[in-house]
């Protein structure tokens, strides 16, 4: 999970940095209203359906007076046949081959950029550990997930629709 990036060294040290290679995993699912700034986290330990559908409920849970459209790519775990979704969620897949059109992709990109990089754990615990304190910062800044997912092409023209 680390993020090797340039960082700062004095002129002619070539500064060192850790890279590591684990063969464990931990899933973080995760949905955000570019709205509000809004985010629900979770983080699991596979990449299936079984997950998929505690995060829905848990999704579910956290917001029971609203009708939750999720956007969504179109991983195996993500099939709709697979899936118990809630009354409160609807579910839509983005194109194949198209993450841009994902505002969470620009929240993953930002995790991995301001909690992992250059990072080396020692254990899955302690990585697990980092991606919680992630994980709870975006849950509470919504003025920055806002600014992450708001793009204006969504809020734009979705408040247009609505109005």
């Amino acid at each position: 999970m680390n993020d090797l990036r340039r960082c700062w060294a004095p002129k002619g040290v070539r500064p060192i940095v850790p890279k590591q290679i684990i063969r464990e995993y931990s899933y973080a699912y995760g949905a955000v209203g570019p709205f509000k700034g809004e985010a629900c986290f979770l983080i699991l330990p596979a990449m299936n359906a079984q997950c998929m559908n505690i995060f829905l409920q848990e999704l579910s849970r956290r917001y029971p007076k609203y009708f939750l459209l999720l956007i969504q790519d179109r991983a195996p775990c993500h099939s709709k046949t697979a899936l118990s979704i809630p009354e409160n969620i609807m579910i839509e897949n983005i194109p194949p081959y198209s993450p841009e059109l994902n505002p969470t992709e620009n929240i993953w990109k930002d995790v991995r950029e301001k909690f992992f990089h250059n990072l080396v754990f020692d254990s899955q615990e302690a990585l697990e550990d980092q991606l919680q304190s992630a994980c709870n910062f975006y849950e509470q800044h919504k003025s920055i997930v806002k600014s992450i997912t708001g793009w204006k092409w969504i809020t734009k023209n979705t408040l247009k629709k609505l109005n």
